[in-house]
């Protein structure tokens, strides 16, 4: 059992754990979840001993192994396949000593103990978890100084699951995979014989891995059973429970203060306005939920532009003289949601560069409309924001000459209005830099939308935000994500990029991901190619269909909204007929009485249209 019982940290004066308990049973599969910001790192780092928490304690049984990836990534002159073996330090330490031993007793116990721990096997189990995560035997023999930051990265995660801790901790251990190795990561995690506690915004992996949801939320920590989908619908119900209350909290206030403030300099009715005046000290408010503004996606729709709008004809592109794709042939239609599948490093990346414009082909053409606005977003743009700068400086610069009015409203469609307009770019958070950086592409409002990793600093409710902005956005959409749950939800065509080009993939996601586990091989003509050759036309009326939908659902709640403000006027009425209000004080007991019938018959109907609108929004 792993327990935190009472855990507070604080950094600069900020409580960001306050009193967090919870307690893990063992084996227990458990998903850390939270907004951005809201301290699971700094709980993953008080249970690895990186952290002290100013009050409070963390135990468990003697002895437990805990797993963690260090912040600075493996380098040096050892291979990825050194690395690997030498983090099982039990192994390493038996094996160096059967070689030198001369103590024959001593060497038969070494030799026990490496059988009993499946030594002998640990050499092809560290292939096999390198190939999971995108080595090939190449890449597995070359030092860690010839790879990139991200590739050190998957050594020190594949070096980690290598060790099997008794508790595997993983903080966003995607965050360096592509869709292939996230893939494979979750089916390893799926038999993960230990306890793991992973922090994830990976929908999919949420739903798939883990048995238990810990929320952190205002330093407080809550387990729920189940994985991400049953977590949300327990919110959903305490959500709507909460905004229940509140309003009618909220109801009663009002009908107190009136009451107070109209009678309480009569002295006949000074009593009764005082003990009312007490009642509403005593009362302790329920907090409405947050309009979150780190949830704010809104792209601006393009103006009208004739198909298509770029074709590729046998081009070929590359860096220096080499090319790293050839023979591409693609059409790019203004209505297009498409996404590029295939490993890193196949050239999904190239791809998007050449369609963005910022390579030239090395053979073939590239034809675009002449009007054609391109929105090319990467993670080097988050990274390149001047921390010193605030996003209203920044979208002045890219906006040049344009109206301050026009300015603040790019920024607002994202979230940055008032003083968050104002504040300094290093202060931000991960996701709210990814917002900006969001914001400043797509200031011209591009017919073309190229999206390269889009999700990475953004927690689940902000991708479900993105997923809703995108499938409302009029333009056309290149997707490139590790983040299956969004490729699926807004995504009409599948290219995969292998083998040195790009073609169709005639298959669904589903096949997909069968493929890539090695389950099946998506067949030609079958129901996968049927569902990837699906009428672009008829996605695009699904589209406006749902944003109709959507549409009439907010005008449904507005209607809901209004008559139960109705329905409250009246019960105030009836309580108190002094306080009733407008038409309401000329009727009598009775009429108020019928009035709030047909009111209460009126809700209902509403009710069940909005819940028949949700029923066709689901569905579409």
């Amino acid at each position: 059992m792993l327990s935190i019982n009472n855990i507070t940290v604080r950094l600069g004066g900020r409580a960001i754990l306050e009193k967090a308990t919870a307690s893990i049973p063992p084996g227990s599969r458990v998903g850390l979840i939270g907004r951005n910001g809201a301290g699971k790192s700094t709980l993953m780092k008080v249970m690895v001993g990186q952290l002290d928490a100013d009050e409070g304690e963390l135990s468990m049984p003697r002895g437990t192994k805990l797993g963690y990836i260090a912040q600075e990534a493996p380098a040096g002159d050892a291979t990825p396949f050194e690395t690997v073996l030498a983090a099982d330090v039990e192994r390493a330490m038996l094996m160096a000593e059967s070689e030198n031993c001369e103590d024959m007793e001593r060497l038969g116990d070494v030799h026990e103990r490496l059988i009993a721990i499946d030594a002998y096997a640990a050499p092809s189990r560290a292939s096999r978890i390198l190939i999971g995560l995108g080595f090939d035997e190449e890449m597995q023999s070359r030092p860690l100084d010839s790879f990139s930051g991200g590739w050190k990265m998957r050594v020190a995660l594949a070096a980690l699951l290598f060790s099997q801790p008794d508790v595997l901790l993983l903080d966003e251990p995607s965050n360096h995979l592509d869709l292939e190795a996230t893939l494979w990561l979750e089916n390893f995690l799926k038999s993960y014989p230990a306890t793991l506690i992973v922090i994830s915004h990976e929908r999919d992996l949420l739903n798939n891995v883990v048995d238990n949801i810990l929320h952190l939320q205002g330093g407080r920590l809550t387990l729920y059973p189940g994985g991400y989908d049953d977590f949300e619908k327990l919110r959903a119900e305490r959500a709507a429970q909460l905004e229940a209350a509140k309003a009618s909290q909220d109801a009663q206030r009002e009908r107190l203060q009136d009451y107070v403030a109209r009678n309480s300099a009569r002295a006949s009715t000074a009593k009764q306005a005082q003990s009312r005046a007490k009642m509403l000290a005593k009362m302790q408010p329920i907090a409405a939920l947050m309009d979150d503004p780190s949830l704010s996606f809104a792209f601006p729709d393009p103006k009208e532009l004739k198909p298509p709008l770029i074709t590729l004809d046998l081009a070929a592109v590359g860096y220096s003289e080499k090319p790293i794709l050839q023979r591409l042939n693609l059409r790019i239609d203004p209505d297009d949601r498409i996404a590029l599948l295939g490993r890193n490093g196949n050239g999904k990346t190239t791809l998007a560069r050449l369609l963005a414009a910022q390579l030239t082909p090395m053979e073939g053409e590239v034809n675009a409309s002449g009007k054609l606005e391109i929105g090319y977003f990467t993670q080097y743009q988050v990274e390149e924001l001047s921390g010193d700068d605030t996003p209203i400086e920044h979208m002045s610069r890219a906006m040049q000459g344009a109206a301050p009015g026009a300015v603040r409203a790019q920024l607002g469609r994202f979230g940055f209005s008032g003083d968050r307009a104002m504040s300094k770019v290093g202060k931000l958070s991960g996701g709210e830099r990814a917002r900006l950086a969001l914001a400043l592409v797509t200031r011209s409002a591009p017919h073309l939308l190229i999206l390269d990793e889009p999700t990475n600093h953004l927690d689940v409710d902000a991708r479900e935000a993105l997923v809703q902005a995108l499938n409302d956005y009029q333009g056309a959409v290149i997707l490139i994500s590790h983040d299956r749950h969004m490729v699926e939800l807004t995504a009409d065509r599948l290219v995969l990029v292998d083998d040195g080009t790009a073609r169709e993939y005639n298959g669904s996601m589903e096949d997909y991901i069968d493929f890539v586990l090695g389950r099946n091989q998506p067949k030609e003509g079958g129901s996968g190619a049927k569902l990837a050759k699906k009428d672009k036309k008829q996605a695009k009326k699904d589209r406006e269909a749902a944003r109709l939908l959507k549409t009439e659902v907010a005008e449904a709640e507005k209607a809901m909204a209004k008559i139960e403000t109705q329905i409250c006027d009246i019960d105030a009425a009836l309580a108190e007929p002094k306080m009733a209000k407008g038409n309401l004080a000329t009727l009598s007991m009775g009429e108020l009485s019928i009035k709030r019938a047909a009111l209460v018959d009126d809700l209902a109907a509403a009710e069940n249209k909005w819940l028949s609108l949700n029923e066709k929004l689901e569905i579409l």
